[in-house]
């Protein structure tokens, strides 16, 4: 991948990141890794994508998306910090600058990697963009009922269940619940933990 560095001293300082991930824009040359994330049924069992993609539907998408970046929406790549490997995305999305709200969308495609507190991190990192730099006052997201995991790892990251949109969701011949969970910029402001740019040193500020 064309931002994985021999050095990691060439790595610019990350401008969103958290303890252990960094998040950057998508380049062209991840869509093959994005194809092969999503046409896992594991993985999108989580989401809501319903069909296989291949490389074209998915190079359109990224057009739409480079478009639309910053004007209803961000989307970002996850990278670890040890090794500039892209594990995942993580993005806001229905971006409301009047009312200050949006909504947030995470997935992580390296399954190996799964529970190992990337994803937490991540958010975190998202979190910190939201709050920090786009003045929002609510990020909210939307888990299936059975993704037990997932809510474990909002709740960890401050998020709240607002509230359950019964059958909301058709998944594998039936519908399901969607819980709505949500933070707020008050609530963000009172975790105890570093924000993203408590990092912006030269020493990474570990």
């Amino acid at each position: 991948m064309s931002h994985q560095y021999a050095d990691p001293a060439q790595r610019p300082l990350p401008m969103i990141r958290g303890e252990r991930v960094y998040l950057r824009a998508a380049e062209r040359d991840d869509i093959p890794i994005f194809v092969r994330w999503f046409n896992d049924a594991e993985t999108t069992s989580y989401i809501s994508m319903r069909s296989p993609l291949n490389i074209e539907m998915e190079e359109a998408w990224f057009e739409r998306t480079v478009a639309q970046q910053g004007k209803d929406g961000y989307f970002f790549v996850i990278c670890r910090l040890d090794d500039d490997r892209p594990i995942g995305t993580i993005g806001l999305f229905a971006l409301d600058l009047v009312n200050g709200k949006a909504g947030m969308g995470i997935t992580i495609g390296q399954k190996q990697l799964w529970g190992q507190g990337y994803g937490s991190d991540a958010l975190n990192a998202l979190v910190d963009f939201g709050f920090g730099a786009l003045r929002l006052e609510r990020i909210w997201l939307e888990v299936y009922d059975f993704n037990a995991r997932g809510r474990r790892s909002y709740e960890k990251c401050g998020f709240t269940l607002e509230g359950t949109e019964r059958h909301a969701a058709y998944r594998d011949g039936r519908h399901i619940d969607v819980q709505v969970m949500s933070i707020l910029r008050g609530e963000w402001e009172k975790l105890q933990r570093k924000r993203s740019w408590d990092y912006r040193t030269t020493d990474g500020g570990d």
